[in-house]
């Protein structure tokens, strides 16, 4: 097992930028903004020499006991209670706070071991800035810079000292299939996480916008592992004004391109909207398997689930390849099939498609209907292989193809679809023409006095000798 750093502390002392130099990643939203991070977030640590997981949790806030605090505060204590070290970071150029005290009482309580980390001493004396931290009685104040890296690397060799060095892990062992839940905000999508989990694993709060970061989280059901990524709610252009939400909506984007699975979350209870079929449009455009979840499905009457259908058949048409679930994340109904869902798509696009088969297919599929014209010649098309995966691509190969009509595209990807059995994923197909004519767009050269005077005399001589 993989030692893990927790690291805790009030708002805006640095957390999320320490969480990105130790994960050498940009994966925490980071501003000037107290309160951003909300969730627990995890990463792998990427310095030292010892493999380790890394958590930033929100703002530590014990004693508010109501609203969002309230919820963010148990997760930093849940975070706090999987922590085999616990980084204490404080704010180096405020000094010694208030809340400080109160948080490292919680601390001390918890009998995990605990570093305090002065943050935020670039260009300051190490003595004179951690002085007055001893009177948290924490031990000796490592002083560090999060955004510049100074002392960072001792501060990770000094939290991994007393663990061993890990087992060699297989090379060859298949990472998890990563599936993001997504949708507007408010539809449920950290619901649906924690009932997933089994636990109340990220805030799940009657207020749309609560979760602002793509939250990863690693969990195994039925001998499969997967990665399940939590994303802030994306909502109309438009509406997007605050900096942090506008962080949170291209992390999410992000995240839809860094999944293998995508999981749209629909709320049943508030028309289709245009935005849900952007996001859908964007998840297609990225290619990525989709599985797609109608929310809150619970006590709707039949023609209030009949108008949901017919609304999903109108506006998200051109989502047909996906399997579609009627469910209630609160109440745990329809949850059943959720999970084979995703794995068919996951299979569906990490599919290996062999070349024999593919160019059977197509030669089939001209046979049954050819390519119609394009100008004056009539594309030929020769033989198919994969060129790659999530999505699958096929390249057909041939002369004329690129007269090849879109229509006669999405009439190939059908019938790939078909012949594979690939729900739940996008299929592409391009086209590859052979070598061109080299000599198509050179223009001929005038002839000589020499030349054409011989061919105006071969001219009169056939005249004459066939009148």
């Amino acid at each position: 097992m993989k030692p893990t750093l927790v690291l805790v502390g009030r708002p805006n002392v640095g957390k999320s930028t320490l969480f990105n130099r130790l994960t050498r990643s940009r994966d925490a939203i980071v501003a000037d903004i107290p309160g951003l991070t909300r969730d627990r977030h995890y990463g792998q640590g990427r310095l030292g020499d010892k493999p380790h997981l890394v958590v930033d949790t929100g703002g530590f806030e014990p004693v508010v006991k109501t609203g969002i605090l309230h919820a963010m505060a148990k997760q930093t204590l849940q975070a706090v209670d999987e922590a085999d070290v616990v980084l204490f970071i404080v704010d180096g150029r405020q000094g010694l706070a208030s809340q400080d005290k109160i948080i490292a009482e919680q601390l001390r309580k918890t009998g995990h071991k605990i570093l305090l980390v002065v943050n935020k001493t670039e260009g300051m004396m190490t003595a004179v800035i951690t002085a007055e931290f001893h009177e948290l009685g924490l031990g000796e104040p490592c002083a560090v810079s999060a955004i510049h890296g100074d002392n960072i690397n001792d501060l990770v060799e000094l939290a991994l000292a007393d663990f061993p060095e890990p087992e060699q892990e297989d090379e060859g062992k298949e990472r998890n299939p990563k599936i993001a839940i997504v949708g507007r905000p408010n539809v449920g999508k950290s619901t649906l996480i924690n009932t997933l989990l089994g636990e109340e694993r990220v805030i799940a709060f009657d207020q749309p916008g609560t979760t602002r970061d793509s939250i990863y989280i690693d969990f195994e059901r039925n001998g499969k592992r997967y990665t399940l990524i939590d994303t802030a709610g994306l909502r109309r252009r438009g509406k997007v004004q605050e900096t942090v939400e506008k962080f949170s909506v291209v992390k999410t984007l992000q995240t839809i391109e860094d999944a293998n699975v995508v999981v749209l979350v629909l709320d049943a209870r508030n028309e289709i909207s245009d935005q849900d079929a952007h996001i859908a449009g964007f998840i297609l455009e990225t290619g990525r398997a989709l599985v797609v979840v109608v929310n809150k499905w619970d006590g709707l009457d039949n023609y209030q689930r009949e108008t949901i259908k017919r609304e999903m058949t109108r506006k998200l048409a051109f989502l047909s390849f996906a399997k579609s679930h009627y469910i209630s994340a609160l109440q745990g109904s329809g949850m059943k099939n959720l999970l084979p869902s995703i794995d068919q798509a996951y299979a569906a696009a990490m599919a290996k498609l062999p070349t024999p088969q593919l160019t059977r297919i197509l030669m089939a599929a001209v046979e049954k209907h050819s390519p119609p014209r394009g100008g004056i010649s009539r594309p030929k098309m020769r033989y198919a292989h994969q060129g790659g995966s999530n999505p699958p691509l096929i390249i057909v190969h041939g002369s004329m193809l690129n007269h090849v009509a879109e229509t006669y595209r999405r009439y190939l990807e059908n019938t790939f679809r078909e012949a594979f059995k690939l729900e739940g994923t996008p299929l592409r197909v391009d086209f590859k023409a052979g070598a061109s004519n080299p000599y198509a767009d050179k223009k001929p050269t005038p002839p000589t006095e020499l030349e054409a005077k011989q061919a105006h005399s071969r001219r009169r001589r056939n005249r004459k000798k066939y009148g």
